[in-house]
């Protein structure tokens, strides 16, 4: 079976429209009128921020918040330790004043595994999927997420009211190379 028949065109066609042009009344176009005509694109356009992927992403990091924090809660309350502000339960397990069951230990683990939502590549994946989603994409934008990151793991630093675990140094890393990636790959574009 020949594809061209498929398509009913022939290679000859192409080659007969080029060695006989069809007849045309109109003028001829003179070569200073040919050229190219290019419009400013808006890059602003371009690049919108994806609210709902930011809200999706907002609620399921609270949600995790939230049952990260009721299980250390259990776990306390237990012990007669009662947590009042929010930077308090944060300077509170900075302390690691407590005991913890087997079972909580586990869960914690588990969480902050390879493949665990608070794992490093999982972390520094919402992290970027966050920056990509406030920012529509747009990579004229990625210092300012880059900063805005840097200023937010100060914070949390400051937080906690010492430096943070090894884990949160890994993701920070994690993040600094995705952003250096996402970087890279826009230059290429």
């Amino acid at each position: 079976m020949n594809v061209n028949g498929v398509s009913g065109y022939s290679q000859l066609d192409a080659y007969n429209t080029y060695k006989n042009p069809p007849k045309t009344t109109e003028e001829p176009v003179k070569a200073e009128e040919v050229g190219a005509v290019y419009e400013k694109s808006d890059a602003a356009a371009k690049y919108t921020p994806n609210v709902s992927m930011v809200e999706m992403l907002k609620a399921d990091a609270a949600a995790q918040e939230e049952s990260f924090r009721s299980m250390v809660q259990k776990t306390i309350m237990g012990q007669g330790n009662a947590l009042a502000a929010s930077d308090d339960f944060w300077r509170f397990l900075a302390s690691g004043h407590f005991t913890v069951t087997q079972a909580a230990k586990e869960e914690a683990q588990k969480a902050i595994s390879e493949d665990g939502y608070w794992g490093v590549n999982k972390t520094s994946d919402r992290i970027i999927e966050m920056a990509k989603a406030l920012t529509g994409g747009d990579p004229d934008k990625i210092e300012e997420m880059r900063s805005a990151f840097e200023k937010g793991f100060k914070e949390a630093t400051k937080t906690w009211g010492r430096d943070l675990p090894e884990i949160s140094s890994q993701t920070y890393d994690a993040v600094m190379q995705k952003f250096d990636n996402w970087a890279e790959e826009s230059a290429v574009i």
